[in-house]
């Protein structure tokens, strides 16, 4: 592929299709990062579907229907599309943005056709491993409440919100499943090298960030070493028992941060 870039650099966009993706690096150039589609859904619910792939994820209701998917879209789709509109223009002065406005990743076929592979999200941390809700909702609240750009906002891969307000089945299709790849590709270093695309090509430059918390299952030694070949140090594995909806178990969580001042 050999796509030019869009305003909204480092972003390429598909002259065919006009579609924003970031592509992955070598050996992956046939990996891309999109924004999601409405037309994920199916997908989406196979990979949800899929126990090694939910087996490592918090929030996912199980089993997971239709309805979880559309309105996990609903959530994510909205966001991405505010920041893509402002493909038409080429802006004046470059602006920090909230969001990234790729998640979604696809693996492009010879014919120039795509199938969905999974997603990898970055959204402000909501602090999911602090066990006392008031602190948890305190120091969320705070990074809430910083202004876009600021560097003191505490990002974080794979988790959105704070577990305390994951209230209903709907809310738990969203808040907490982000960062997953199909089974079918795992073992291949695609995640490792989306999540460093991610970081350098948008997080970086886009975003201000400075600091990038990541979060996995205890256990979860894949996780782990994607974390840790990004430069991620882990800092903390915090020992709790959880009962999933899935019916597993987990046991506590690492937790692991990458600061941009050590890299």
């Amino acid at each position: 592929m050999d796509h030019p870039k869009s305003p909204l650099s480092p972003l390429l966009v598909n002259p065919a299709t006009g579609e924003a993706y970031l592509q992955l690096p070598s050996p992956h150039e046939n990996i891309i990062i999109t924004p999601p589609r409405m037309s994920d859904a199916p997908d989406i619910i196979h990979h949800m579907s899929d126990p090694l792939v939910y087996k490592w994820l918090q929030g996912p209701p199980h089993p997971y229907l239709p309805s979880h998917a559309e309105y996990w879209l609903a959530q994510i789709k909205p966001p991405c599309d505010e920041i893509l509109k402002h493909f038409d223009t080429e802006l004046e002065q470059p602006t920090w943005m909230e969001v990234c406005p790729v998640r979604t990743l696809r693996e492009v076929r010879p014919d120039g056709t795509d199938i969905m592979l999974g997603d990898i999200g970055i959204d402000r941390c909501g602090f999911p491993d602090v066990q006392d809700l008031e602190e948890r909702e305190r120091l969320s609240r705070e990074n809430m409440a910083r202004p876009t750009g600021d560097p003191e906002i505490v990002w974080c891969i794979g988790g959105k919100c704070p577990q305390s307000a994951c209230n209903d089945d709907l809310t738990h299709a969203w808040c907490c499943c982000t960062d997953y790849l199909a089974s079918s590709h795992h073992g291949r270093g695609i995640m490792s090298a989306a999540l460093q695309t991610i970081i350098t090509q948008w997080a970086i430059p886009r975003m201000n960030t400075r600091i990038i918390r990541g979060e996995a299952f205890k256990g979860n030694i894949g996780s782990v070493r994607v974390f840790e070949k990004n430069g991620f140090v882990l800092e903390n594995t915090v020992d709790f028992e959880q009962v999933l909806n899935n019916g597993g178990k987990m046991s506590g969580m690492h937790v692991l941060v990458w600061r941009r001042s050590q890299q």
